[in-house]
């Protein structure tokens, strides 16, 4: 299945996406993770420092409770007066409860703790707190024991009872603090590990975040270059197949068959190559008849001048054989016979002179005409020419878009920050092979260029070659009627010169109408020579022409 080139760009920068929106999930879980065992054990280090610090408070109390009992008795067996107060017995027993509840609870507590742990080092705390305090519980009762026999030793006024129960007092409750100090170094042991459980939390999910990181930036890669590769290497054919068209040679095809923008860039540009082709296959068939046609219209030029010339010749001499006369009017009865032979054969050069100009006449005719069709084949050039300057702007065109296409992906790209570098790099790529197209395009929009001005100035030449082979039949036909009369007034003259023998009065009018005639034809025979060299100059510039458009032609490999 094909995926157009925009698609293809936006399914990578999704997948991207995606696994950077995976990633920060995932980080954000690791740091959820860290967050929530760090507050977990800080809560339970906490609460178990507040139970100690309310098991101190307890054992304050009655120490209180205990010091204040004992004063009253001491007050007592002095003889001096004591105040009434509450119960002072029943409110220690009160308190001792409350101590050893507080006492049994914070072992429950440390027992459920030491149950939900899962580093061997922080069971290993909670262990050894734990036995802190059940020795806590055996001191607690130790005390309370030693206290109550105090209680009793004053109930029965017995004053060294009560000195001996004091002494076990302060040893139960040294024993007590002692362990108490015990349990909260313990306590504190228990904080480090967690803090050592925290700091292998973080960093567990600091390097498994870096890893995930480095996944996606090969996976990005990978999917960068996978893209990147899916265009450049199209584009480097396109390039290759144009510098090669750029060249002249137009007789290959683009390989890239695909189904996205590239795909119709190659279609574009094998429909290009063969509108160049066929547009050099008959240009070459024009120039080619062009050539042709010019070296006939110069060899016909060449003929008509050679028989221009002999014309020419023939009246000049015919003129001076006429002056001749005109000065040897003496001799003209003798020579009369001389000279309807000469006349009669300038009638018959004048015949062939005739015939001549009529062949030239259809000589021009035809040059006319092929003059003609090698303007509509150059104007039919032209026209192709136009399509394929519209093909060129087509390319261009696309060319254009693939360089706003890479604009828009760098700007996307910027966007992104670090994680879109590579994007940026393939919308980089991107934009060169664009300006590169369009570089391309342009030399070949000069050379079409420069083939229009060539066959516009062809198209000139042409209607130029006309217009002069209008002009030459034009003044042919002058020739020819010119001829048409001086064969008349030859043949008149021949009758003249007959009638000579019979009267020579009318032999001076007859040679000065010879004269007269003679100029005429001198001039035209001058005119028509002076044509036939123009003639012959059009036919050079149209073979020189037609030889610059074979060249041309010449450089494109079909």
């Amino acid at each position: 299945m094909s995926i157009s080139i925009a698609n293809r760009i936006l399914l990578g920068f999704a997948l991207i996406t995606a696994m950077l929106i995976g990633i920060g999930i995932y980080a954000l879980n690791q740091v959820e993770r860290v967050s929530t065992t760090a507050a977990g054990l800080a809560t339970r280090d906490v609460i178990v420092i507040k139970k100690i610090e309310a098991i101190r408070e307890s054992e304050r109390q009655m120490r209180d409770t205990r010091q204040a009992l004992v004063t009253e008795y001491l007050l007592r067996s002095l003889g001096r007066p004591t105040q009434q107060g509450p119960d002072l017995a029943a409110q220690w027993r009160r308190q001792a409860g409350a101590a050893d509840a507080a006492i049994a609870d914070t072992i429950a507590q440390v027992n459920q703790y030491r149950s939900q742990a899962t580093s061997p080092e922080r069971i290993n705390a909670w262990s050894q707190i734990s036995q802190r305090f059940t020795a806590l519980a055996a001191d607690m009762r130790q005390l309370q024991d030693q206290t109550e026999r105090q209680f009793s030793a004053t109930a029965i006024n017995d004053a060294p009872g009560v000195q001996a129960a004091d002494n076990g007092v302060v040893q139960a409750r040294d024993a007590f603090f002692a362990n108490l100090a015990v349990a909260r170094t313990e306590v504190d042991r228990g904080i480090d590990a967690g803090r050592k459980v925290a700091e292998d939390i973080y960093s567990e999910s600091y390097y498994s975040v870096l890893i995930s990181i480095a996944v996606a930036a090969i996976f990005a890669g990978i999917i960068s270059m996978a893209i990147r590769g899916s265009i450049t290497a199209p584009l480097a054919q396109f390039m290759a197949f144009v510098e090669r068209v750029g060249h002249g040679d137009l007789t290959g095809q683009t390989i890239v068959t695909r189904n996205d923008e590239l795909g119709r860039l190659g279609e574009t540009l094998n429909a290009m190559v063969v509108g160049l082709r066929q547009l050099a296959k008959q240009s070459r068939e024009v120039t080619e008849n062009l050539n042709a046609a010019a070296a006939e219209i110069r060899a016909s030029t060449q003929e008509q001048a050679a028989s221009v010339e002999e014309q020419l010749a023939a009246v000049q001499e015919t003129a001076a054989t006429v002056d001749e006369i005109t000065h040897a009017g003496s001799q003209i009865g003798k020579r009369a016979q001389e000279v309807i032979a000469t006349a009669q054969a300038t009638a018959h050069t004048s015949t062939a002179g005739l015939r001549a100009v009529e062949e030239t006449a259809k000589a021009m005719d035809a040059i006319r005409e092929q003059g003609e069709a090698v303007a509509e084949n150059i104007v039919a050039l032209s026209e192709k020419t136009i399509a394929i300057s519209e093909i060129i702007a087509t390319v261009n065109d696309v060319s254009e878009r693939s360089h706003l296409l890479a604009l828009n992906a760098a700007i996307e790209a910027a966007a992104a920050g670090e994680s879109g570098r590579s994007f940026a790099i393939v919308a980089a790529e991107m934009k060169v092979l664009a300006d590169q197209a369009k570089e391309a395009t342009t030399q070949v929009r000069s050379i079409l260029g420069d083939i229009q001005r060539g066959i516009n100035t062809s198209v000139m030449l042409a209607e130029e070659a006309v217009k002069r082979v209008v002009a030459g039949k034009e003044r042919t036909d002058t020739t020819q009627r010119t001829i048409e009369e001086i064969t008349g007034r030859v043949q008149e003259g021949v009758q003249t010169f007959q009638q000579i023998v019979a009267s020579t009065n009318q032999q001076q009018l007859g040679i000065e109408q010879v004269m007269a005639a003679l100029q005429n034809i001198r001039q035209a025979s001058q005119q028509t020579a002076a044509g036939t060299r123009q003639l012959d100059g059009a036919a050079g510039n149209l073979s020189s022409l037609s030889q610059q458009l074979v060249t041309m032609t010449d450089r494109y490999r079909l």
